[in-house]
């Protein structure tokens, strides 16, 4: 599958444990299956990393979110997230209105921690054969 306007693409680290967490958690939580996802260790992944490094002169190791042609990093990126997750989750967004340089500020505190908190896989996680729809090859 590939990704396109109607389908945001969300990715990230596949051997971070945190960030599999998260995306388990958005997996469980978008009931309307908006998004797809693909690791950044993966093809997609790094035509991705090299997308943002050229929009944002940023490399992404963490967590990306595509959606209509445009690339969101960090803060931006979560809190897009769940406002396309929809639901309550879509309330999150409200903390938008938090100027971008405090939210990335703490995004890039807990990215830099991440492994050291939560530990790191060996491999990127493998979806089952019912999201495996869900994710680019």
């Amino acid at each position: 599958m590939k990704p396109d306007a109607q389908n945001p693409v969300l990715f990230f680290d596949g051997v971070c444990n945190l960030c599999n967490g998260a995306i388990q958690f958005v997996i469980k939580h978008d009931k309307q299956q908006k998004l797809l996802f693909a690791s950044l260790q993966s093809e997609a992944g790094k035509k991705a990393i090299s997308g943002v490094t050229a929009q944002y002169q940023y490399y992404p190791d963490s967590l990306l979110l595509f959606y209509k042609g445009k690339y969101y990093i960090q803060s931006d990126a979560v809190l897009r997230t769940a406002k396309l997750m929809g639901g309550a989750w879509s309330a999150f967004y409200v903390f938008i209105i938090i100027p971008r340089f405090i939210r990335d500020g703490l995004y890039r505190f807990v990215s830099r921690n991440r492994y050291k908190w939560y530990g790191k896989r060996d491999a990127c996680m493998i979806p089952t054969p019912e999201l495996k729809a869900r994710f680019l090859s």
